[in-house]
């Protein structure tokens, strides 16, 4: 026997039966089930059902609705085993068309599961119909209760039966009323124009005359030129004014005529051509909605910022600390020079580098010369070295946000000048197993840094002094005085260090947290992604000594060992290791030489140099004696050499006044000195006393009054010389009682 299921769909492949039926009901204590037929319209004995179909000579302006179905066939149980049993009867599902309400239709929708809802009810459908051997009973009572008429219940039957005893299958169809989409042209002999009538036609027609319209529809060979003319309009398209008279231009014009060999068009005539308002109506149905706005800009700009989202920026990517993303940007703010803070040393170059699967921001650099790769190392060695030392150089507290620290990557990202540049393929060789790059002007592929750039930018211009509001697009109205700026590239380094710290522990993460991590209790952050992904060891870390890092990443110039001490870009550095092997004493006595320096551009304070006694490298730090202080930068002392240099007329030319004022002071005194002189030896006329007399006298005249030489001086000299060496014994014990009683 076969046994079916009420709302199940079955398929008869041939005889008499052959069709599709919805189950209604099966009722097996009558050895019966109870089928509504869904494909044709005549029942298994032969009779048809409803009015006979008229002859249509002209094809109907709207396509048929749907004939109702919804006739109870009650079929014994014997019957179908013996379909069955030929293998002619097979479950069959028919997958309901979605589609979406309009708000208009949703009151609609309500109502009608309202006046159905005694047939959605199984128990009270089923005992009806074993008791009335159909559904009219339900239906006048439905027709009481909700004041609907028998045509609509009875639609909403053959609804139900057709796609489903479900109250989804009463969902109203009127998207498909009114044919959207498919065009109604107004072609010659066909249909009219439609719309409301001019005020001449409204005129003509009160006094019994019909008058053609003044201007006529849109026919398809209107519509086919219109489409012509427009593929023609290069991407991207103008605005519509320009567009449209490109199209009138193009295709409508017809009638020419010839001036000087020249063929020079003629005015259009009324009616012989679309208005604005037709054109835009074609355009906007014929043209996919996408596809105006894939016209109205160009490729590029839709791939960066109007494409679909197609995937995730860390597929394919390992774990944390296996794909490093980096770029660079010009920060808006204005910094002051540490040298001379009345300085102002204009926007710093801003790199970030980003850990691709946990977007945790792993290190950064402030600088203040231009893009290249030889920043771009630098900004690698301050992600990859230890944290510790970059907080030493930059001289700040340092704040651990990231464990374990970052090491060196397997892949980075980088802009398409720094990767075709010889010096990135060698670092590459070395340490970075690949580098990519991410195609000319297309900052979608690498958003994340793009993103956390926007992040700064935007955090920073309230708070500090000098920033630049970014988001603006108006320059006037970006509110930024340079004048303003206090911070140093120092000072702005600690700033972002401490910025960024904050955005690896409390950026939230929560949708990058699935089933797992949230069992492992993850912090949705970052820095927790970051730790999670190694303590499960899907994390990518590899070392190289530090010694590695700083003779490959950072940049090299040339020292010189001198008499004094090393000295490298005129500062002077100094190390236990060299005072114990002698390198000054070798210079002065054998000559000075030349050594390779490893320095960080962003700190004065330390040098490395290869140690060519031993192993690895010298650390070599910057001497107290030197005309430099830590916190500085090697540009900055460049930018004071430089502002010397360019002092160097003014300064010589006021070291020219100095001497010559001296001069001629001297020459002045000397003058004065020869007039006295003169006029002393003229004036005196008694006997010269030797040179040793004259000493004492002199000396003994500095403590008494000036006496006129005498014998009797003469005679007591020794005297003199006696009392005054006890006189300045008394004057330094005077001196030192009044220090001790101080």
């Amino acid at each position: 026997m076969v046994m079916l299921i009420h709302n199940q769909v079955i398929e008869i492949s041939s005889g008499p039966w052959e069709g599709m039926y919805r189950v209604v009901l099966n009722a097996p204590r009558t050895d019966q089930t109870i089928l509504a037929r869904l494909s044709g319209s005549t029942s298994p004995n032969g009779r048809t059902r409803g009015r006979k179909m008229q002859d249509v000579t002209k094809s109907p302006r709207k396509k048929a609705p749907l004939p109702l179905v919804g006739e109870l066939i009650w079929v014994g149980h014997a019957q179908l085993d013996d379909l069955r049993s030929d293998n002619m009867v097979k479950v069959v599902d028919i997958e309901r068309e979605q589609f979406i309400l309009s708000k208009s239709d949703q009151d609609r929708y309500a109502h009608r599961v309202e006046v159905m809802s005694d047939f959605l009810d199984f128990d009270k459908l089923s005992s009806t119909i074993l008791k009335d051997g159909g559904v009219g009973s339900l239906v006048s009572a439905a027709v009481a209760a909700t004041g609907a008429s028998k045509p609509l219940l009875y639609k909403l039957w053959s609804l139900l039966c057709r796609f489903g005893f479900s109250a989804v299958s009463l969902k109203p169809r009127r998207d498909r009323c009114g044919a959207p989409g498919v065009a109604r042209p107004c072609d010659p002999n066909g249909r009219q124009k439609a719309g409301r009538k001019t005020v001449r036609e409204y005129a003509a027609k009160a006094s019994g005359k019909t008058l053609p319209p003044t201007h006529p529809g849109m026919s398809t060979e209107w519509r086919h030129w219109i489409m012509i003319a427009d593929k023609k309009i290069p991407n991207p398209k103008p605005d519509f004014p320009a567009r449209y008279k490109f199209i009138l231009n193009s295709q409508f014009v017809k009638r020419y005529r010839t001036e000087n060999g020249l063929h020079v068009p003629l005015e259009l005539k009324q009616g012989e051509y679309p208005n604005p308002s037709q054109v835009k109506r074609v355009l906007t149905t014929e043209v996919p909605r996408l596809q105006r706005l894939l016209d109205r800009t160009t490729a590029g700009h839709f791939a960066r910022s109007l494409r679909g989202m197609t995937g995730r920026n860390w597929k394919g990517v390992a774990g944390p600390g296996h794909t490093w993303a980096i770029d660079s940007t010009i920060g808006d703010i204005y910094l002051r020079s540490s040298v001379n803070r009345a300085w102002i040393i204009g926007r710093p170059v801003v790199y970030i580098i980003v850990d691709v699967w946990s977007t945790a921001i792993v290190g950064f650099y402030v600088c203040l010369a231009g893009p290249s790769w030889d920043t771009a190392k630098v900004s690698l060695f301050s992600a990859a070295a230890d944290p510790a030392l970059l907080a030493d150089l930059w001289q700040y507290e340092p704040i651990l946000s990231l464990y374990p620290a970052a090491m060196m990557p397997a892949v980075l990202m980088c802009d398409r000048g720094e990767y075709l540049s010889i010096a990135a393929s060698l670092t590459g060789m070395k340490l970075i197993p690949c580098l990519s790059y991410a195609p000319p002007y297309r900052p979608d592929l690498k958003g994340l840094v793009e993103v956390l750039h926007r992040i700064e930018k935007d955090g920073q211009h309230l708070w500090l002094p000098g920033a630049i509001d970014a988001r603006r697009k108006e320059y006037e109205l970006r509110r930024f005085d340079p004048r303003e700026a206090v911070l140093t590239v120092r000072e702005y380094t600690e700033y972002l260090h401490t910025v960024f710290a904050e955005y690896n522990l409390t950026a939230n993460r929560a949708k990058r947290i699935d089933t797992h991590m949230a069992s492992a209790g993850v912090m949705p952050s970052p820095s927790g992604l970051w730790r999670w992904g190694h303590e499960v060891g899907i994390g990518t870390r590899r070392a190289f000594p530090q010694s590695e890092l700083i003779s490959e990443l950072l940049p090299q110039q040339r020292g010189i060992v001198s008499r004094s001490g090393v000295r490298f870009c005129g500062l002077h550095y100094e190390s236990e290791k060299i005072n114990e092997e002698q390198w000054t004493a070798h210079a002065r006595n054998f000559g000075s030489w030349n050594i390779d320096i490893n320095h960080f551009p962003g700190s004065v304070s330390r040098i490395w140099t290869p140690n060519l006694a031993g192993s690895g490298l010298l650390d070599l730090r910057l001497s107290q004696q030197t005309i430099a202080s830590r916190e500085q930068t090697f540009d900055e002392v460049l930018d004071a050499f430089m502002v010397r240099k360019l002092n160097t007329a003014d300064i010589e030319h006021a070291r020219v006044l100095q001497i010559m004022k001296s001069h001629q002071r001297v020459e002045a005194l000397i003058a004065s000195a020869r007039f006295l002189t003169e006029e002393a030896i003229k004036r005196y006329s008694g006997e010269v006393p030797t040179m040793m007399e004259s000493r004492q006298i002199e000396n003994q005249s500095s403590v008494t009054s000036p006496t006129v030489p005498s014998a009797a001086v003469t005679a007591s000299v020794d005297e003199a010389q006696l009392t005054y060496l006890e006189h300045m014994k008394d004057v330094f014990a005077a001196v030192n009682a009044a220090g001790e009683s101080s």
